[in-house]
């Protein structure tokens, strides 16, 4: 049996058109259908990276960086997936009373429970590898995420601003992605170098095992409140379906407001983001694309209807090109002038 398009993946998206028909309701699972989720579970961790490396005064081997860069990668791709498959678990019962929703996998029935908790274990073993490769404050920010991930899908039951939880939880990698790449790496062995130094694939500079800075966690809270910003945007979409089967959203919450919540969220994204670039030192090119951050953010809300939800996804998929934006400002503000 054919599957198809759900509704808030693009039409010509690449698993409708080329993946083969058994593995699409695993692909559709894992929303590989829909990538604009593992774009803003990236690009804070290569913002934490490209502020740590700029921010902390110390060499490093290209294959480090190049690995992070990778890592990070995969690593959101596995990790959003497995998320979206647990919020799917959890969130059955409610997704069948959601057009948008209702023929998600789990709850068309088209995966079965016990099979998306094998998905979800799966994708979680093979990111944990790759977290074994970082220094143990990294590790121990990664094993903490998994607090957030699993609260995550319950927020929307106890709380009016599920979309907070969402930012806590996906701009998670901004503070691992600067533990990470914080302390010095060079390419040797085998995986466990900080459970046994004579089997090293990474070995780690005792000196700076990854310490986090105030810069960093402006970054991070930054983040926060642009995920704060884009996830009420995209909760405009299910407004009428969130007030029947009783769901909980920030569009909800701000009603009327929300144009002038949402603009708030992103004024306080910006000055978060601006205070980082001041404190780590970023150079005035900075400045200019910290500019183009605000103007892209500043025409969402600009643009923005609440009660039109294609334009609501449009708006929240271009926070893709928002988020590069800020990750090329953190590039440029580390060229000298």
């Amino acid at each position: 049996m054919s599957t198809s398009p759900l509704p808030d993946a693009a039409r010509a998206n690449w698993v409708d058109r080329f993946a083969p028909e058994g593995l699409k309701p695993w692909l559709k699972l894992g929303r590989f259908d829909r990538p604009i989720g593992i774009w803003l579970l990236l690009l804070p961790g290569w913002q934490g990276i490209a502020l740590a490396l700029f921010e902390q005064d110390r060499s490093r081997t290209p294959e480090h960086t190049v690995w992070l860069v990778i890592a990070f990668a995969v690593g959101a791709c596995l990790m959003r997936a497995a998320g979206c498959a647990f919020n799917d678990i959890v969130d059955r019962d409610i997704d069948r009373q959601v057009a948008r929703t209702a023929a998600r996998p789990v709850a068309s029935g088209r995966i079965s429970v016990k099979r998306a908790w094998a998905f979800v274990i799966g994708c979680s073993l093979i990111s944990l590898l790759i977290l074994l490769t970082f220094n143990l404050t990294a590790v121990l920010l990664g094993v903490g995420s998994l607090v957030l991930v699993a609260a995550y899908p319950f927020m929307k039951r106890i709380t009016w601003w599920p979309q907070a939880w969402l930012g806590l939880t996906f701009n998670w990698g901004a503070l691992l992605g600067y533990a990470a790449a914080a302390s010095m790496w060079s390419w040797r062995g085998t995986i466990f170098e900080w459970f046994n130094p004579d089997v090293a694939f990474f070995h780690m500079d005792a000196g700076n095992p990854g310490t986090l800075t105030l810069a960093a966690l402006l970054l991070y809270l930054g983040g926060v409140f642009w995920t704060l910003g884009y996830d009420t945007i995209y909760a405009l979409q299910d407004i009428e379906d969130d007030a029947m089967v009783g769901v909980k959203s920030s569009a909800r919450r701000l009603g009327g407001r929300v144009r002038t919540g949402i603009a708030v969220f992103y004024g306080l994204a910006v000055l978060c983001a601006a205070g980082a670039g001041v404190l780590a030192g970023l150079g005035p090119l900075f400045a200019l694309g910290l500019l183009a951050y605000a103007g892209h953010l500043a025409l969402q809300v600009a643009r923005l209807k609440p009660d039109d939800g294609a334009l609501a996804l449009r708006l929240f998929k271009s926070n893709r090109e928002a988020g590069l934006i800020l990750l090329a400002a953190v590039a440029l503000g580390a060229i000298p002038l």
